[in-house]
């Protein structure tokens, strides 16, 4: 279990969730972020909500930008993993393509709070180590969807599907994420060029690749 600090003293007793003080700052700033706003947020409020006194928020974080920028990359890096094992599996093209649709689909629709809504914002485009996640997460995309077709367009679309759930989650968060992750990985493989006759084996196929 991760401890806090020693002499780094909670601003406001709350009750205790397991979380270190760097994580109580995250959910804290993932919270605020996504319901009020990154522009509304400031870091005093981050800190207040953490239960955590603001010159200490400092230890932790730069600043709020530095929380923002933790947050999106956290939104990348896990399916960005999971790209690199499967590109390694010899199963079919179209499973390894389907395994990574569900499982990106799966975390971004996933968790207390809609962190993908975190893209739209206009801030998000000056965090350059976000950017260069996000973009090697979609060549991964293309280069499992290389097998199927090399139509550039059709690899824009697969990755737009997949991403497409942030705002069906931003507009019907009571849909069920396994469901939701798995119908998005079958709009993907169809946009990709894969047919409806093989699209049943290759979601069989990708669910074991998910060890499901």
């Amino acid at each position: 279990m991760s401890r806090r600090g020693v002499g780094r003293p909670r601003a406001v007793a709350r009750p205790d969730t397991g979380l270190s003080a760097r994580e109580e700052l995250l959910a804290a700033a993932a919270e605020l972020f996504t319901v009020n706003g990154y522009s509304a947020t400031t870091t005093r409020e981050v800190a207040e909500r953490a239960g955590i006194r603001q010159a200490t928020m400092y230890h932790y974080f730069a600043g709020k930008e530095a929380l923002l920028a933790e947050l999106l990359e956290s939104t990348v890096r896990p399916s960005l993993e999971a790209a690199r094992l499967l590109a390694a599996s010899e199963a079919p093209a179209g499973a390894r393509l389907w395994a990574l649709a569900c499982r990106d689909a799966a975390l971004l629709c996933s968790g207390a709070h809609n962190l993908g809504a975190l893209y739209l914002l206009p801030e998000a485009d000056r965090f350059e180590e976000f950017q260069a996640l996000r973009a090697a997460l979609k060549r991964a995309y293309a280069g499992l969807l290389a097998p199927i077709t090399t139509d550039r367009l059709r690899a824009e679309l697969v990755f737009s599907v997949v991403e497409s759930v942030i705002l069906i989650r931003r507009n019907a968060s009571a849909f069920a994420v396994e469901p939701m992750a798995e119908a998005i990985a079958d709009a993907a493989l169809r946009v990709g060029g894969v047919g409806e006759d093989d699209l049943a084996d290759l979601r069989k196929l990708g669910r074991a690749l998910l060890g499901g």
